[in-house]
Parts: structure tokens; C-alpha cells; sequence
């Protein structure tokens, strides 16, 4: 599991996000923005119109500085601020024209990721005085993985491997592709020692066989809570075991009182729901 993203590869994400996203939108050129005298200048601020927790600064910024770096930003909150409805986030001030071009892409960046954070948040809180530690998972929106994985850290969570490619999670198919749970660990032992190595298992006696096999930790997958107790038991000090499946808000308290070390849930990144924020002109 990381402990925090690391910063120079998160700052590389940043750019290319904002990149993609400006391709996408401004294109050719903006114009509607263009119908605005060319040297108008303007004052804009952003709010939210409900309660939160603030993720996007840098995307914002990022997005600023690709396409007007003239335009100055005052902020009034950080990444993991909590903000409530009506909150001042940032004010802007320079051309008119360029305010407007930016005013989509660097909201729907801040609307995404602070509907991340929040909804972290609000399961963290959930599960607070439990030794259980909320972790996300590979079910983001596509191009924008790292971006939530930052957001999920500012509401409090912990993120799981990054891609493919920064840990094993040997699931069902790989199991049986490589012909059974110790074959499987066997091969990720002697392919890229020292890759941290997670297997899913589907009964407590699949738990045992990756116990033995030398696993670093067990996905157990919709287990049932009295299972869940039983892993618990039989894996102290021997294997880490981490809760998945069905996880949501009305179960995830009863998973983390039964001593569980770790509980992912895609529900963090792809069931989000964005946070409303407003950009108006002011004079």
C-alpha cells in the first residue's frame, strides 16, 4: 500500500491531465469567449454551493498557467480543506476572455476530485476508531487515476497499487491460469522479488493455502461477516487481510469491527458525485 503518491510523478500527471483536457475542450480556439472585447479585464469567484472536502488546487493552477499565466489566483483553501456551502474557494482576476476559457476545464477537475475527497471522507468517518484502513482501487476514470488516488488522500484514505505494474493481485483467473494458489505465488516470488504479493480467495480454506504459499495479503471477497471474524482469527500475525466486495456506506462498519486490516472499496472513485461549484464575474 502507498503511503503517499510520489510528488514529482503526481506534478507530471497534473500537466498531463490539464493538457488532455484543454485539447478537448478549447480545441481550435474558444469562440464564444472570442465575442469579448480582446483587452477586457474581469474579476471572477468561485464557490461552493455545498459542504465538502476541497481537492484540485493543482489542476487549477496548472490550468491557469497553460492558457493565461497573467491571470492571478487568490486562494482561500488547500487540498483537504473541509469548505461548507457558499465558501469562497479561490477569486480570479485578468482577461475576460481567458477566464472564460478556463472557467469548464479547472472546474470540472476541482468538482471531480473534491466529490472524491468527500465521499472518502464521509467512509473514513464511518470506520473511525477501527484499526481497518479504507484503501481505493483500479476503478477511476480512465486517464484521471493518479488525480483521484490524490483526492482519496485528501479525505483520508490510503491508496492501493497504482496500476498493473507496483504490485501482484493474483485474482481468480490468474489462479487458475497458472494452475493454483501456490503455483501462482511461486511464480510472482521468482519473476519480481520484493513486489509486494496480494491473492484473492473466495473460502477460508483458499485463505490457508495462501497463508502457507507465503502471500503477503488476502483480498477475501464477499465473505460473510462470521468468515470475515474467522480470517480475522486464523491470519493474525501470519498474512494482512484486506476486505472487498459490496463494500458501501451501510455495511463497511460492521467489516471493520471485526479487526480486518485493511477495507477497499471502488465506490471511492467510480460512484462519485461531484461536488457543485460556481464561477461567477464580479465587478
Amino acid at each position: 500500500m502507498h503511503n503517499q503518491l510520489d510528488p514529482k510523478f503526481l506534478a507530471s500527471e497534473v500537466k498531463r491531465n490539464v493538457a488532455a483536457a484543454l485539447a478537448e475542450d478549447v480545441g481550435s480556439g474558444d469562440i464564444s469567449a472570442s465575442l469579448i472585447p480582446k483587452d477586457q479585464q474581469a474579476n471572477a469567484t468561485v464557490i461552493t454551493r455545498e459542504d465538502g472536502v476541497f481537492c484540485g488546487k493543482a489542476w487549477v493552477d496548472e490550468t491557469i498557467q497553460k492558457v493565461d499565466a497573467n491571470i492571478s489566483v487568490q486562494w482561500r483553501v488547500e487540498d483537504a480543506s473541509l469548505v461548507v456551502a457558499n465558501q469562497t474557494l479561490f477569486t480570479l482576476s485578468g482577461n475576460a476572455r481567458s477566464l472564460l476559457t478556463v472557467e469548464r476545464t479547472m472546474l470540472n477537475f476541482v468538482q471531480l476530485l473534491s466529490g472524491t475527497a468527500t465521499r472518502t471522507a464521509n467512509y473514513v468517518a464511518l470506520i473511525n476508531g477501527y484499526k481497518a484502513q479504507l484503501l481505493d482501487t483500479r476503478k477511476t476514470v480512465p486517464g484521471l487515476r493518479v488525480a483521484q488516488k490524490h483526492a482519496v488522500r485528501c479525505g483520508g484514505g490510503n491508496n492501493h497499487r497504482i496500476g498493473l505494474f507496483d504490485a501482484f493481485l493474483l485474482k481468480e483467473n490468474h489462479v487458475a491460469a497458472a494452475g493454483g494458489i501456490a503455483p501462482a505465488i511461486r511464480l510472482a516470488q521468482a519473476s519480481h522479488p520484493g513486489k509486494t504479493i496480494e491473492v484473492e480467495v473466495e473460502t477460508l480454506d483458499e485463505l490457508d493455502q495462501a497463508t502457507q504459499a507465503g502471500a503477503n495479503i488476502a483480498l477475501i471477497d464477499n465473505f460473510s461477516i462470521a468468515d470475515t471474524e474467522e480470517a480475522v482469527r486464523r491470519s493474525e500475525g501470519k498474512i494482512l487481510l484486506e476486505a472487498s466486495g459490496g463494500i458501501e456506506a451501510g455495511s463497511i462498519a460492521r467489516i471493520a469491527a471485526t479487526g480486518i486490516d485493511f477495507i477497499s472499496s471502488g465506490e471511492l472513485t467510480k460512484s462519485v458525485v461531484p461536488l457543485d461549484l460556481s464561477m461567477r464575474f464580479t465587478t
